[in-house]
């Protein structure tokens, strides 16, 4: 099955929580049909992402990177590569990428556990574009390197990285699920 194929059927497939994350839905299924390439960055207008909200094994910290370019604290994740077999792949790569730790899919949280469309900001030698990124739930185990951090759930981060949190807080501690 082609990633498109797999794309379509995973945005076809996802539940969503409220209106905003089902209009984004909606939008990225438009864009998985006629994207040529959707989940490569040279589509100048929009690409789908993967990325990873990261918690620890008793979901009360989430680990987040300072993202430089963005200047902003937010969930690892990013581009989707050749090499990568799957979006959840490429979330946990990035995952581990960004924060160096041990990382794996919560083991009760729905893949994808969040859609997002967001706006990247033009920088030199590229202009503004969409990220459609599709979100996991990911655990992550040991102690992160430079440019991540630990925080307790719920204090740190913008309006996205907050839902992100109480979303993950519906689904409690991985170790008891």
């Amino acid at each position: 099955m082609s990633r498109r194929a797999v794309l379509i059927r995973l945005l076809q497939q996802h539940v969503t929580d409220d209106e905003r994350e089902e209009a984004d839905r909606c939008a990225m299924l438009r864009l998985a049909y006629e994207l040529a390439d959707p989940v490569s960055r040279d589509e100048r207008d929009a690409h789908f992402t993967a990325s990873a909200f990261v918690v620890d094994e008793t979901c009360t910290r989430t680990c987040l990177v300072q993202h430089v370019k963005l200047e902003r604290l937010l969930q690892p994740g990013g581009h989707v590569e050749p090499s990568d077999i799957s979006l959840e792949a490429a979330a946990l790569r990035e995952a581990h990428e960004e924060t160096t730790l041990a990382v794996q899919l919560h083991p009760t949280a729905p893949r994808p556990f969040d859609l997002d469309i967001h706006e990247i900001p033009e920088r030199p030698g590229e202009p503004a574009h969409f990220h459609l990124d599709v979100r996991y739930l990911v655990v992550g185990r040991g102690e992160p390197c430079d440019g991540a951090a630990w925080y307790a759930i719920g204090d740190a981060g913008d309006g996205s990285v907050r839902r992100l949190c109480e979303k993950a807080l519906s689904f409690g501690s991985p170790a008891a699920g």
